[in-house]
């Protein structure tokens, strides 16, 4: 489990709004979706199952699973595309456009497949936002 520790600034239903510190892997996090920064660190919307109240510090963990898995999507799918046209992209070129240079064709389709890739994962990250299964969980009260 990743865990932090923060306290809870909202609540509104099963979810709550944590404020953990702000750490220097922030700025390359992948969840940056789902923290909100502020001066006093980054805001986090979290299931509550333990009914945490609104100054209450608390322990707050997310999966290995899921964040191994939106890693994947968010980093792993662009490079993927961007490998994949550049591949499909230079084969076409050298079998079929003889009056362009191939490694234009590559460049090319490399690109579209990586900005396509971008709106999958935009689409599927607004879907994921409504799954608990990707949303950190409130696992205990500490004070």
């Amino acid at each position: 489990m990743i865990e932090e520790t923060g306290v809870v600034v909202k609540t509104e239903g099963i979810t709550a709004t944590v404020r953990v510190q702000r750490r220097g892997t922030c700025e390359g996090c992948a969840a940056r979706g789902v923290c909100e920064p502020s001066e006093e660190g980054m805001e986090i919307e979290a299931l509550n199952p333990v009914q945490a109240q609104v100054g209450q510090t608390v322990e707050v963990s997310i999966t290995p699973q899921s964040y191994l898995k939106s890693a994947i999507y968010i980093y792993g799918l662009p490079l993927v595309a961007l490998i994949a046209g550049a591949i499909i992209g230079k084969n076409i070129g050298d079998a079929y456009i003889k009056g362009i240079n191939s490694d234009i064709i590559a460049a090319i389709l490399g690109f579209g497949g990586f900005f396509i890739t971008f709106l999958f994962i935009r689409a599927w990250s607004k879907k994921a936002e409504t799954r608990s299964e990707y949303k950190p969980i409130i696992e205990k009260i500490i004070e």
